[in-house]
């Protein structure tokens, strides 16, 4: 069973909501119905997010992406549709068992921080504890413990304002992890962070995630961050989704202009892996060639520092050790040509695929 589901989630703002959603389902626009005072923030909106992953929806301002995140757990009540969280649908809680959920199974981490000034590191840490009503030793042994993990330990009696944005950002993950929730929903939690600061904290995020396993929501408008947090990406535009899938599928598949403008950006080198670009295992220079290896999640950037250094095909393995592909230098040079589809050295990438090239070529 997935954690989380939507189901064709509406939310409509302004006059008439319902008769709106029934507009928009016999085919009008936003633009339509914006001209008689009604914003359709979220429309038609279905996914499910599996257990222990980390689900990024990114979208430009204005998208919906936050209206959505926020009737996951009910904070805002959708138009239409249903939220089923473990099977249970959300949407038909009443507001005290809703607040139940929220307390206990669900936390949020803001863009902002929320820390409470006049409390400590721990005290605010612990503060969703408080809220279930532990007790004040265990609320601070737990709360203690995500610090910790955060990497705050020995901060505990600090203040806020004695902290920089990154560690009180640190204070808010740890306010969540404290309270054991089965779903974190982050809603833009790094971007108001200083570009090496936010690096530090998705790696953060990401050492967690390994340890922990939670299933995340993460809300984005950085397409870097989505695709290097994500292990399932939906890209929201004006209040739709128009393309789910993996960074992988998004970057080499974009669903349309809107994605592959997106895209165009990005340096395919820091996303895409080896299994992106390996070939038949059973091509002849494959066979006990005792070719340098490396495994199917490694980078192309990386791969490409290995193909530049040896003068054979390098072997892809799994994480048995068996060989599913190889990579001839060719192969990747190929990958990695600029846009014009002119081959550049594999140890120095640029950032665009040629156009005339696919995963599978």
């Amino acid at each position: 069973m997935s954690r989380l589901q939507a189901e064709h989630l509406y939310k409509v703002f302004g006059r008439r909501p319902d008769e709106a959603v029934g507009r928009l389902e016999s085919g009008a626009d936003r633009d339509e119905l914006r001209a008689d005072g009604t914003t359709a923030a979220v429309i038609d909106a279905s996914f499910a997010v599996e257990p222990g992953q980390i689900f990024v929806v990114m979208g430009l301002s204005g998208s919906g992406k936050s209206t959505l995140l926020r009737m996951l757990n009910g904070l805002l009540e959708p138009t239409a549709g249903r939220v089923l969280f473990d099977g249970q649908d959300l949407t038909a809680l009443s507001a005290r068992e809703l607040r139940t959920v929220r307390s206990t199974k669900i936390s949020m981490v803001f863009q902002h921080f929320a820390l409470f000034p006049h409390r400590s590191v721990l005290e605010n840490a612990g503060y969703g504890l408080e809220v279930q009503g532990v007790a004040r030793a265990e609320r601070e042994r737990r709360a203690a413990e995500a610090l910790e993990l955060a990497g705050l330990g020995g901060w505990e009696k600090s203040w806020p304002d004695e902290l920089s944005g990154g560690m009180q950002q640190r204070v808010g993950l740890a306010r969540a992890l404290a309270t054991d929730a089965d779903l974190l929903l982050m809603d833009e939690s790094f971007s108001a962070l200083d570009p090496l600061i936010r690096r530090d904290m998705q790696d953060q995020l990401l050492e967690l995630q390994k340890r922990l396993k939670k299933t995340i929501v993460f809300i984005t408008h950085d397409l870097n961050e989505a695709m290097r947090l994500g292990d399932r990406i939906a890209v929201m535009r004006d209040g739709r989704i128009v393309q789910f899938g993996t960074a992988e599928d998004i970057l080499v598949r974009p669903a349309n202009d809107y994605v592959t403008s997106f895209i165009q950006d990005v340096d395919r080198s820091r996303v895409l892996t080896a299994a992106a670009v390996m070939t038949d295992p059973q091509r002849p220079e494959a066979a006990d060639c005792g070719c340098e290896s490396v495994t199917t999640d490694t980078l192309v950037a990386d791969l490409c520092a290995v193909s530049a250094r040896v003068p054979h095909p390098v072997a892809v393995r799994n994480a048995e050790g068996e060989v599913v592909g190889v990579v001839p230098q060719s192969r990747l040079i190929g990958f990695v040509g600029d846009e014009a589809g002119e081959p550049v050295p594999c140890d120095n990438p640029v950032r665009r695929l040629p156009k005339q090239v696919s995963a599978s070529a």
